[in-house]
């Protein structure tokens, strides 16, 4: 990977870009989000079990909330978690193809004991995925997409402060049992959210833009605002969201991105 620099106001240009180069024996890229496992909804957790086992792709890309909230990289250490045995899980899948792996705005605390652990590679935010494509290339930007929900101020002014690396110091100072009662708060608030009908902030159309002129790609994939669709852009350029994951009795919410150089389709779970 490499990293080119540009301009830091968010509001005018993209951030930092690094570079993911495709290996030449991919032919198809999987993109999955948003499908914030927990112990409460094992039926999600199964089906995303399912996929690793039988997806054919040659890597997976994860753009976030992969887990509903992680805590810190310290609960893969106690015996029979949760998150010990998702990692498991991944740890097998990796063994497998390639798994890529990008914090979104619930497992942003996930670190390098993570990543070692389940043998993913970490992706930064915002990663373009360079990949040969004839005499040229195609160049498909990757990100969660929380960054880029500028209507969101209250969200934004939380991001910042959560990012640094200080404040996150101080939350994985506190003890494990603190962070899980954080956690659990945290899914509460956002559970009420959801039942009051807030919709989600969207992705700031003009930001989109030029976060796709700053890293020259044609496609931008991200997730977060739980709304899939396919945005098409001036300049023959396409913002792709990716779908979040829902599985219980009463509802089969959920889909992998598939990617290769020259086009995408959404595939059901019990096709993907």
């Amino acid at each position: 990977m490499t990293e080119s620099t540009v301009n830091s106001d968010p509001r005018t240009t993209a951030p930092s870009v690094t570079q993911l180069l495709a290996a030449p024996n991919w032919r198809t890229v999987d993109v999955i989000s948003d499908l914030h496992l927990q112990p409460s909804e094992p039926q999600t957790v199964q089906a995303w079990r399912d996929y690793l086992a039988r997806t054919t792709a040659d890597a997976v890309l994860i753009l976030g909330d992969l887990f509903e909230v992680w805590v810190g990289d310290d609960a893969l250490d106690e015996p029979g978690s949760f998150e010990a045995a998702c990692a498991e899980a991944l740890h097998m899948a990796a063994l497998q193809r390639p798994l890529f792996f990008m914090v979104g705005n619930r497992d942003f605390l996930a670190g390098s004991a993570l990543m070692a652990r389940t043998g993913m590679t970490a992706l930064a935010d915002p990663t373009v995925l360079v990949w040969p494509h004839g005499e040229s290339q195609r160049r498909i930007l990757l990100s969660h997409g929380d960054a880029l929900c500028l209507d969101d101020v209250e969200y934004q002014q939380f991001r910042a402060l959560s990012r640094s690396a200080a404040w996150q110091q101080q939350v994985l100072a506190q003890p494990l049992a603190v962070r899980r009662a954080i956690g659990k708060s945290a899914r509460s608030e956002s559970e009420q959210r959801k039942q009051s009908g807030t919709p989600y902030a969207d992705a700031d159309a003009a930001m989109a833009t030029t976060w796709l002129d700053a890293a020259q790609a044609q496609w931008l994939v991200h997730g977060h605002t739980h709304m899939p669709a396919d945005h098409a852009l001036p300049g023959e350029r396409w913002r792709i969201v990716t779908s979040d994951w829902h599985i219980d009795a009463h509802t089969r919410r959920g889909e992998v991105l598939r990617l290769t150089p020259q086009s995408w389709q959404r595939l059901p779970l019990d096709v993907a």
